[in-house]
Parts: structure tokens; sequence; C-alpha cells
């Protein structure tokens, strides 16, 4: 099975996304995953590293959208809506807090213009992954339960602990969920095409 250079971007994201994200989470000094969003690691000296990954990995989806636009019409406008997301993300930092980088208070701050539009990036990119999720589920006969699947899955681990102490790692497992489904749209190449025409709905 044959998969096309544009959509081994959206396959590569997630995993070119969580590697890099591991490598700086247990390497940058005050920085403790299971309480620290790994946003913050886009702010100090090293910050760069993690403003590079969210826009890298923005562009590998946005990238692998193009490679879907056999898919439908409205599939690959959501996958490159969340690639843009994450590149907002990217270049509007996030403000420091949790105690991270070294000085930064332990509560909340009053946020910065640039951390809002951080925090606008982040919807975009929930908002269009639910958004594609549906429209495979709706659309789809072989990836309709997967999707499914990764909403539910999402939402248990989101919301089934209430223990704000693991809410980061746990932000980190969701988003593992999203690019593994992400990824395995972009995997099987006109699998979609094929769905899409059988069930009428292009």
């Amino acid at each position: 099975m044959n998969v096309t250079p544009l959509r081994v971007c959206g396959i590569a994201a997630g995993p070119f996304f969580l590697a890099l994200w591991a490598a700086q989470a247990f390497s940058r000094d005050g920085f403790d995953p299971s309480r620290h969003p790994l946003s913050l690691l886009a702010l100090g000296s090293a910050g760069w590293i993690q403003i590079a990954n969210f826009a890298i990995t923005g562009a590998l989806f946005v990238t692998a959208a193009i490679g879907l636009r056999d898919q439908g019409r409205w599939l690959p406008r959501f996958v490159a809506t969340l690639g843009f997301g994450l590149i907002a993300a990217g270049v509007f930092v996030t403000d420091p807090g949790a105690g991270f980088p070294a000085g930064a208070p332990e509560g909340r701050v009053d946020p910065s213009w640039h951390g809002i539009l951080h925090e606008v990036g982040f919807a975009i990119v929930q908002l269009a992954w639910l958004a594609t999720a549906l429209t495979v589920a709706k659309r789809t006969t072989g990836l309709a339960r997967w999707s499914t699947v990764a909403v539910i899955a999402l939402t248990v681990t989101i919301a089934a602990w209430p223990n704000l102490d693991t809410l980061s790692i746990r932000l980190v497992i969701a988003t593992a969920i999203q690019f593994a489904f992400l990824a395995a749209i972009c995997a099987p190449p006109g699998s979609l095409q094929t769905q899409i025409s059988a069930a009428g709905l292009r």
C-alpha cells in the first residue's frame, strides 16, 4: 500500500511533536511534565525549540491536508485549520506560570495579549480536530468506529480524573490520541475516497 508523500507528513507529525516534547520535558531544568503544560516549554532561553515544534508540526498537518484534497470538501479544510492553529500556538507563546521558567509565579497570572492568542490557537486545534473526527464518522464506514473510539478516549482521558495534579500529562496523552487518529486518516490512501464515493456523501 503506497502512501503519498504529502500524507506521510500527517503520519510523521504526531511522533515528531511528541518525541521533541519528551526530549525537552525530561531535560529542561525545573520542568515537571506531570504538572507543567507542554506550552510552557516555549518559554526561557530554549523556548525556541518548542516554538519550532508547534510551527513545524502545524506545517506538516497543513501539508497533509493538501494530500487529502481528494477526500471530500471539508476533511482537508479541517485538518489544515488544525495545522494553522498549531502554528498560531507556537507564534504566540503562552504566559509563564506554575513556577516555570525559574522565577515565574506559582499561581495564575493576568494573561498577556500573546497568551490569549496562544489559547485561541489551542482552541482552534481542538475544534478543528473534533470537526475532523465528526466528518470522518459521518462520511466513512471503515474509520467511523475509530472516530467514535478516539472521541470517547479523549473525553475519558481529560474528564475522568478531577485531579489537576495529573492534568498536564493527561493533556499529552490526549494529544497522542488526537495525532494518532489523524495519522490513521492519512495512512490508508484511497480508502476514504472509496467510502465517501460509495456513500454518496462527497
